[in-house]
């Protein structure tokens, strides 16, 4: 739909573009939504609401960060850990504020990849769907490597053995093959084939047990709380706390999940923003309020790069194994949903890639029974499995950050050049103090990627590198924009203005 005024030369695009002007086509938000749900040999089913949107947001959020990569922020913050949260929650937060806009604007499976190509063109769109395929691909090989540790705390503390350390840690961790990280991928990959409604369902199940979990280490561990844990609250100075806060970043990649839901929300635009805001703000609430807590019950030195922090925790405040065991219990179950509803957001992003024609086009086949993406689930799980049994957490979750900074900062760049080239387009959610807070969230997302090491940005290099090699050998040809025929600027009447 144009906007009122638009110049008439905008209405087709029958004349052939140079090569430059292939790489910045913009696929129109009309043409966005009007294919909304459609795949190959089927149609994804509309079937969740603001409920379980809300739930896939906390389901693929809440709990990376506090049950796995917690004991690695510590030692690098100290006390001040608190902070980092905060930091990390605030450069989520401008960016969700961005994300909600374009969400309910632009209702769509793709999430930022779709948002950069309805405003950016379509080399900036594969550069967003690219980092999100690392952002969501390799987090949930991350987290996966976490239950793995919390499932031996479980073992150990129920039947009294542990896998054996060849089978439960990846090479470079004294292990050989990391099975348990394996298995929940393949667990999720068997709740994702039934279908969105069957997933959200079981999602939604773990998502009350891991906030139940969470407020029971709180009401525990806050008796063996010391007041002198925090005497030094920031001892490796603000460069530390802004290391700790990258990382930390990693643990609020999940809150964009419900945007990829779009093709398969009842009402996509009330619902969306809604549900990206209210996890954003539960989920910060729990990860500074536990962090203290874990803090104030056990000295910042004494983290030791355990993923199995809080189970720890527990022990060493009661004296007994029964509370830590079953904090481990309620962590396989809640660390099960991160890896789940993470592993359905990637399905979705390569779903809409695979639509416009830029990655193969089994990404996008519907199964008519399920309406589910059945080989792009198998695809997408067992790459992720093996991810996660041969690369340990660390190198995965700053690999993760990257790539999700990346992403977000194109997202806030995309509600500023929407707002511009299409001012007069029905929006149910409007970023406040619009530029300015965009802009924030943009320089938020730049610095916390240059608190993040230089083997971490050798690797992003490296995975773009890759990426480009990949749409210039196959998508930029395959592209279905690459079409004479087809539109490249929208047709229809313009959408209602605001009122």
């Amino acid at each position: 739909m144009l906007d009122q005024g638009a110049p008439p030369q905008n209405r087709t695009a029958t004349v052939p573009l140079s090569a430059a002007a292939r790489l910045m086509r913009r696929k129109p938000v009309e043409r966005l939504v009007a294919e909304g749900g459609q795949g190959e040999g089927g149609a994804l089913r509309r079937s969740l609401g603001l409920w379980q949107l809300t739930m896939i947001s906390i389901g693929a959020t809440l709990g990376t960060g506090i049950f796995v990569v917690l004991g690695e922020a510590v030692p690098k913050a100290g006390p001040a850990v608190t902070l980092s949260f905060v930091i990390a929650g605030l450069t989520a937060l401008f960016s969700a504020l961005s994300y909600a806009e374009l969400a309910g604007t632009i209702p769509v499976a793709g999430s930022s990849y779709s948002y950069a190509y309805a405003t950016m063109g379509e080399l900036i769109a594969w550069v967003c769907g690219w980092c999100l395929v690392l952002e969501y691909g390799v987090s949930v090989a991350a987290v996966a490597v976490g239950w793995g540790e919390y499932l031996n705390e479980l073992l150990k503390g129920t039947i009294g053995v542990t896998i054996p350390a060849a089978l439960s840690a990846p090479p470079g961790d004294g292990g050989v093959f990391n099975l348990p990280a394996l298995i929940v991928v393949l667990l999720a990959m068997v709740f994702l084939m039934g279908g969105a409604k069957e997933s959200a369902r079981a999602n939604t199940i773990m998502v009350c047990v891991k906030i139940a979990a969470l407020v029971m280490f709180c009401a525990i561990g806050v008796q063996g709380f010391r007041s002198g844990n925090y005497s030094h609250f920031m001892p490796l100075g603000m460069s530390g706390v802004s290391a700790a806060g990258a990382t930390l970043f990693f643990s609020y990649i999940g809150f964009d999940a419900a945007s990829t839901a779009g093709e398969e929300a009842k009402n996509a635009q009330r619902d969306l923003p809604r549900a990206i805001m209210l996890s954003l703000v539960i989920v910060t609430a729990l990860y500074v309020l536990v962090a203290a807590v874990a803090v104030g019950a056990k000295p910042w030195q004494r983290f030791n790069d355990s993923e199995a922090a809080l189970a720890q925790i527990m022990r060493d405040v009661t004296g007994q194994s029964f509370w830590g065991t079953l904090l481990a219990f309620c962590a396989v179950i809640a660390i099960a949903s991160v890896v789940l509803t993470v592993l359905y957001g990637q399905t979705r992003i390569l779903f809409a890639m695979s639509r416009d024609g830029l990655v193969p086009k089994v990404f996008s086949r519907v199964h008519p029974r399920s309406g589910a993406p059945r080989a792009n689930t198998v695809i997408v799980s067992l790459f992720c499995g093996v991810l996660a049994a041969a690369i340990p957490l660390g190198q995965l979750a700053d690999a993760t950050s990257i790539g999700t900074l990346f992403a977000f900062a194109l997202v806030n760049v995309a509600v500023v050049v929407l707002r511009r080239t299409r001012p007069h387009m029905h929006r149910s959610f409007r970023v406040p103090l619009s530029p300015v807070l965009p802009a924030v969230g943009l320089l938020f997302c730049v610095w916390m990627m240059g608190s993040l090491s230089t083997v971490t940005w050798v690797v992003f290099g490296g995975w773009m590198a890759v990426g480009l090699v990949f749409y210039f050998v196959y998508g930029y040809r395959r592209s279905r924009l690459a079409a004479p025929s087809v539109p490249s600027e929208p047709t229809a009447p313009s959408a209602p203005s605001e009122k």
